[in-house]
């Protein structure tokens, strides 16, 4: 019986013959109920997630399925509580009678490409993506890499795990798993790359800040294959995250960038998030690049090649999102904020693309899932065949002023939502994601965070002024009447 810190992962014994026994024994199976997100499971370590709730869950997660002899793939980052979470894990799937398919060490988006290339059942990730280090958490797919949210299984997952013995995953299985390691590093790397040609990529000077999380392992291997001087930044994994926090949609977590940008002349920046799904983008001059004027330039480039095919907009991002899809000969759909939304209405629709204004990008090529490299790699090659810089190639798409994310701690979000909607009902309502209003020169979205507990502001004007007058009366509305 595998113990961690004198907790034993098997449930104690049920006797049919007391009533006390089934009273501990539910308590035993009990797993925090406020871990669960709605698309992921995260928790601060241990006193939220712990080995026994990482055991409960593996177990849960293939009953889920419904299907015998099941094989999930389980990656985790590296974090230094990932280790025993995933041995607890493991040891849960396993006894519930799927194999295990080890790869280590991994990205999320190459977890998913594991699950969706080999043809795997579904998969776990070890993870707490940008969070800092005393998180952990899981997240979860089915085959072909498609997540499960709270509205596709993780309601149910949350149940089984609450749910002993009516659940069945205290069962005992005659014939348990086993834990299998593949190798799938050389694979992911040539997938990535197979789309280009890396001899016309310049030598171009780039400084790529992995911010001592497991993306570490990937930019050495990946930017062997080309000409370009590579200056790597937090380069050494250390969960403990001893530099900056893996969160680089935060301006603060880029200081280190921008200075080593600047300090060697480099013609580009680029920061991962700690599972590396996520990317950032930092020019010459030590300035960051938003997410949609970078989404923007990739639609540009993508539609020219795929005319006509749709193409899915953040509902936060810049209006130049849009612009540039139609005067691409794109179809413009708008969605919800969150990867297991937007990959859903990307298989539905059949969506080429989607840029997220916090760094995620997804591709349909690549499973419907985030694809950073693909990203990386064509704006390098947009690079070096017009001789321009990041800064002169997204020039064009600075149509608009925009204020960013602004996040606010509320206590009744709903509330909040129902006056902004009141003061600004003049204008066009969306309520697809939390509540966005337009108006002929501006606009600004509200929306509940699913990771964490605050709203988030964004506005956009023709003018910085109009901007500015606009964010300041929202923020007023939000921060002195609803604290």
């Amino acid at each position: 019986m595998i113990q961690y810190k004198n907790m034993k992962i098997n449930p104690p014994p049920l006797s049919k013959k007391t009533s006390q026994s089934l009273k501990t024994l539910k308590k035993w199976w009990g797993v925090n109920p406020q871990i669960f997100r709605a698309y992921d499971i995260r928790g601060i370590y241990p006193k939220e997630l712990d080995e026994r709730a990482a055991y409960l869950i593996g177990r849960a997660f293939v009953k889920f399925f419904k299907k015998p002899r099941l094989k999930i793939v389980v990656g985790r980052d590296n974090r230094l509580s990932s280790p025993s979470l995933f041995k607890a894990l493991t040891k849960g799937i396993i006894d519930q009678g799927a194999d295990v398919i080890d790869i280590g060490l991994s990205t999320t988006p190459m977890h998913y490409f594991t699950v969706a290339y080999f043809k795997f059942d579904g998969g776990v990730m070890i993870t707490a993506s940008h969070n800092p280090p005393q998180y952990n958490g899981f997240k979860f797919v089915r085959e072909k890499a498609i997540p499960i949210s709270g509205k596709t299984g993780l309601k149910e997952i949350k149940k089984l795990t609450t749910g002993y013995p009516q659940s069945g995953c205290g069962n005992v299985i005659t014939r348990p798993g086993r834990v299998v390691k593949k190798e799938v590093l050389k694979k992911y790397i040539a997938f990535n790359l197979k789309d280009f040609n890396l001899k016309k990529i310049k030598l171009l000077k780039i400084v790529i800040d992995t911010a001592n999380a497991v993306p570490g392992i990937l930019v050495p291997k990946i930017f062997k294959k080309t000409n370009c001087k590579i200056y790597h930044l937090f380069a050494k994994l250390d969960g403990s995250f001893p530099n900056h926090f893996p969160s680089p949609h935060e301006e603060k977590n880029l200081k280190g960038l921008k200075k080593e940008v600047l300090r060697k002349g480099a013609d580009l920046g680029i920061a991962f998030d700690g599972d590396g799904d996520r990317i950032i983008f930092v020019e010459k001059k030590g300035k960051m690049i938003p997410g949609d004027l970078i989404t923007a330039l990739l639609i540009s480039l993508i539609l020219k090649e795929n005319p006509g095919e749709k193409v899915l907009c953040d509902v936060r991002s810049s209006n130049v999102v849009r612009d540039v899809v139609k005067e691409s000969g794109g179809i413009p759909v708008i969605g919800r904020i969150g990867h297991s939304f937007i990959k859903e209405r990307m298989r539905r629709e059949n969506i080429i693309f989607q840029g997220e204004l916090n760094g995620h990008y997804y591709l349909r090529e690549n499973y419907f899932c985030e694809a950073p490299f693909f990203v990386i790699f064509k704006v390098l090659e947009e690079m070096s065949k017009s001789g321009k810089n990041i800064s002169e190639l997204v020039e064009p798409f600075r149509r608009y002023y925009h204020s960013g994310e602004i996040n606010f701690k509320v206590k009744n979000k709903k509330k909040v939502l129902k006056t902004l909607e009141n003061k600004f009902r003049g204008g066009r309502v969306l309520k697809i994601d939390g509540l966005r209003i337009d108006f002929p020169d501006w606009w600004f979205n509200v929306r509940p965070s699913h990771t964490e507990p605050v709203l988030r502001l964004v506005v956009e004007a023709k003018t910085k002024k109009l901007m500015e007058e606009k964010k300041k009366e929202i923020s007023s509305l939000i921060s002195e009447n609803f604290k």
